[in-house]
């Protein structure tokens, strides 16, 4: 395995961890089950359901998603997240359906379920801005639900099993940086606190998330880092940033909150591993990369957003004529930006590869590959 060929690098710890996985971990060829938490980056269209001002439900969002047949679904990008090409990598036959959407409980012993919402935050206070959206703390709790189906349906032993063979993948704290940076809405800011209190503060509370999870049974974590937020277009727009340029101030806070992240991480991974593992992606360098060498992926633009532009309201919309719509790319797959906050599914499927088969640069303690091949963590 490609595993061995970099032991040597990693640290005591690290080493003595993975060993104990090889030998505990049965191997696995199975069909992969997620769980999907998250915001807009990975939400499949919970927010399709919800009162709210973040929402994807009309075109040309989902204009290149063949499930649909290129209709808007929900999901904030032009076809495919990144969950959904990952899930696709691993075998599943269908995407994890939106927990809102109706009739979809018998999902969660087959394909999963996905809970992220479009606007949401590690902290329930971020995105109020919008109105309604699924804030993580409340994503869980629709995971209870979830697993109440499953006990119901398989019973207690059975359901505890079945979850140590699932992915749960958590994609969430793009919003509460946003929240930190964009200018201050009366009545709707909260107070802004130092960039070190804040980063404490949202780390402290994704962990006590991550472990209610591991409480109610989840043992395969893929945590996912903040991107270079500093560089996506709505920043570089209200921060009066000129193309080519990243916001460094943004990206300065991103780049210190990821280092306490995966610092948290490994802490989690010590203390209760190997019954339990708790993957870091690293997005920010990934996305990074992309974005200062887009030519070199085949993209001919990492600056300016395929759909709606650059200046608010940001909107990415087909209206009924040319004077009615926002102005579009005439390639797709040639821009690193879909609208002001997200990527193309050109950009996803990079990021994807990159969190399926990357070396501990990009996601450690293994890849996604390699955690899928283990069976249940008992």
């Amino acid at each position: 395995m490609e595993i061995l060929h970099y032991l040597a690098t990693f640290p005591y710890f690290t080493l003595t961890f993975i060993f104990q996985m090889f030998y505990i971990f049965p191997i696995c060829s199975c069909i992969a089950t997620s769980f999907v938490f998250g915001d807009s980056l990975v939400d499949a269209g919970n927010n399709n359901f919800l009162f709210t001002l973040s929402k994807a439900d009309s075109p040309p969002y989902g204009i290149d998603f063949k499930p649909s047949h290129g209709q808007p679904t929900g999901r904030f990008t032009n076809g495919r997240t990144i969950s959904d090409i990952v899930g696709q990598a691993l075998g599943t036959n269908s995407f994890p359906p939106p927990y809102l959407a109706p009739n979809v409980e018998s999902n969660a012993t087959h394909s999963g379920i996905n809970y992220a919402s479009g606007a949401s935050g590690i902290l329930d206070a971020t995105g109020t801005v919008f109105i309604g959206r699924v804030p993580l703390r409340e994503q869980i709790n629709n995971f209870e639900e979830s697993r109440r189906y499953i006990v119901n349906a398989m019973g207690e032993k059975n359901a505890k099993r079945f979850l140590t063979k699932a992915m749960f993948s958590v994609t969430i704290g793009s919003n509460d940086v946003i929240n930190y940076f964009q200018p201050s809405i009366p009545f709707l800011s909260y107070e802004k606190v130092s960039p070190t209190t804040f980063q404490d503060f949202l780390v402290s509370n994704l962990t006590m998330n991550l472990q209610r999870l591991h409480g109610l049974g989840a043992r395969k974590f893929v945590v996912v880092g903040v991107g270079p937020l500093g560089c996506i277009p709505f920043i570089r727009a209200i921060k009066l940033i000129s193309g080519g340029k990243c916001s460094v101030e943004v990206n300065t806070l991103i780049r210190s909150y990821n280092k306490r992240l995966k610092a948290e991480l490994n802490r989690l991974n010590k203390d209760m591993g190997p019954k339990a593992i708790f993957l870091y992606a690293n997005s920010y360098d990934v996305f990074r990369d992309i974005i200062l060498n887009y030519k070199q992926h085949g993209f001919e633009n990492g600056d300016a957003p395929c759909c709606g532009g650059y200046f608010p309201p940001f909107v990415c919309y087909k209206g009924k004529n040319a004077n009615t719509s926002s102005v579009m790319c005439d390639d797709r797959g040639k821009y690193v930006f879909w609208d002001a906050y997200h990527p193309t599914e050109a950009a996803n499927v990079i990021v994807a590869k990159k969190f399926l088969n990357g070396d501990p640069s990009v996601i450690s303690p293994i890849n996604i590959r390699e955690l899928h091949h283990y069976g249940s963590i008992e």
